[in-house]
């Protein structure tokens, strides 16, 4: 039975909050211990990057394959064996000695995060009938990982001075025992009408899955070696190549794993490419002002973190402010709407940030109040769009457009820094031609994103409108 109100599934949507908590915290949490864990456990900069790297890559690739078998054999079951699987792997982490175990663990609790993460969206998405309380769930949930993201590095800090590194992953524990209670007692087992028995598309498993994870490492080996190195080109091809070979297969397939015609659909399209333009935008801006305010402008660290803060403020406050809005625009125009907003503030910090923080911040803040909005509206439009019985896959596509594209968006900024800029980017001074080319770089940079995001939400608008004006006529 569908709950009427939020408070009715209070319990729910609390273990629900705590699989996105997690999500949201681990990363975080974890990069303040970074140069402990080095010195600890005697780790190379290589290793070290890959302590945060195996996750993401491990999540993001996984997310799919997990989305399309949890709506195969149940969303509550898959997600409690992935919370157990992290409690395992959080306990795991006391008895580590070397980076090679620590980074086995991190890609053990990306698997756990790929198993969670997007049954959370389909789970809450299925404790309402109406709209309206779908997207105030799923506001609720994603504002509660964003305190998480936002008090992670100042948390880590806090614990670091008082206990040891370990500490950080073993908080896993007590949020998946959390967890599993609640959604054990908060949520029902899947109707059998509500799933499917299709076979396990494996091939199309693993070329989806290839694809994903060589497009999240490209940008990392592009960074690191240069655009000028044959490896990050030859991954970036290889990233393509599984793409285009999973298509193929999707079409081909008797029993696909995803299932394209349902990916056309106005609604899905619509939603996973507003989701795409948010974390273009979140990912390439972040990156982009991070490096203008500490080696540009000369910011000290904490400087620089408060310079973030109308960053921060706006996604954990702006919560509020989503539900009343959506329902005076509708569901459709608030996604374009607030996507609208994304690309207003790329277009900002491109044009206008090299004459002062005010820019930068107003940047900020436009991208943030966008991407506050479109993330759980988009995960609800396309989550609507689907049957009932694939809502996990769609929820797995979400999270992976935006993992995608945040990947990309490091890429292209990261490429033209390095086809603009002379010298090391990291050097503590810099002259006055270097600054002129970052200056360059970012103008480059930031109107490339706002190119880029602009195609992507006036196409998923034009994909709507039509549809809007086919079933008027």
């Amino acid at each position: 039975m569908s709950a009427t109100s939020l408070r009715a599934a209070w319990v729910a949507l609390a273990g629900l909050s705590a699989v996105f908590l997690f999500e949201m915290l681990d990363n975080s949490i974890l990069n303040v211990a970074l140069p402990t864990i080095g010195r600890d456990l005697h780790a190379s900069t290589v290793a070290l990057q890959w302590v945060t790297g195996a996750y993401s890559v491990v999540f993001g690739g996984l997310m799919l394959v997990f989305g399309a078998i949890a709506d195969r054999y149940g969303r509550r079951r898959i997600m409690l064996a992935g919370l157990t699987l992290l409690a395992l792997a959080g306990l795991a982490t006391a008895f580590v000695t070397t980076a090679g175990q620590l980074i086995a663990v991190r890609a053990l609790m990306g698997v756990a995060a790929a198993m969670t993460t997007p049954g959370s969206a389909a789970l809450a998405f299925r404790l309402f009938d109406d709209d309206g309380l779908r997207v105030r769930a799923m506001t609720f949930i994603s504002t509660i990982g964003l305190v998480g993201l936002a008090v992670g590095p100042t948390t880590g800090g806090l614990v670091l001075a008082i206990a040891p590194w370990q500490v950080l992953l073993l908080v896993n524990v007590p949020v998946a025992v959390l967890a599993i209670i609640c959604i054990r007692s908060g949520i029902e087992e899947d109707a059998a009408d509500g799933l499917h028995r299709d076979p396990v598309d494996v091939l199309g498993a693993v070329l989806g899955t290839a694809a994903i994870v060589l497009a999240l490492i490209a940008p990392t080996l592009f960074l690191n070696e240069g655009i000028r190195s044959w490896l990050p080109w030859t991954t970036a091809a290889a990233a393509v190549a599984a793409a285009i070979f999973f298509v193929m297969r999707q079409r081909i397939a008797e029993y696909p794993l995803l299932d394209l015609r349902l990916v056309a659909r106005p609604l899905v399209a619509a939603g996973l490419a507003y989701k795409a333009a948010a974390g273009l935008a979140i990912s390439g801006l972040g990156y982009l002002v991070t490096l203008q305010l500490q080696l540009d402008w000369g910011w000290s660290p904490a400087r620089a973190a408060v310079g973030l803060l109308p960053q921060v403020v706006v996604l954990i406050a702006g919560g509020a402010f989503v539900s009343p809005f959506v329902r005076r625009a509708g569901l459709d125009r608030a996604a374009w709407l607030s996507a609208a907003a994304v690309v207003t503030g790329l277009a900002v910090y491109g044009t206008l940030s090299r004459f002062g923080y005010v820019w930068v911040a107003l940047a900020l803040v436009l991208v943030a109040a966008g991407m506050r909005v479109v993330g759980a509206v988009a995960a609800v439009n396309v989550l609507r769009g689907l049957p009932g019985n694939r809502t996990t896959i769609g929820a797995a596509l979400v999270d992976t457009s935006s993992e995608v594209t945040s990947g990309a968006g490091i890429a292209v900024t990261g490429t033209i820094l390095a086809a603009t800029f002379t010298g090391a980017i990291a050097s503590p001074s810099w002259t006055a031609h270097q600054s002129a080319q970052f200056e360059q770089a970012v103008t480059i940079a930031g109107l490339v994103l706002t190119a880029m995001a602009a195609t992507l939400v006036i196409w998923a608008l034009m994909r709507t409108r039509a549809v809007r004006e086919s079933v008027a006529v």
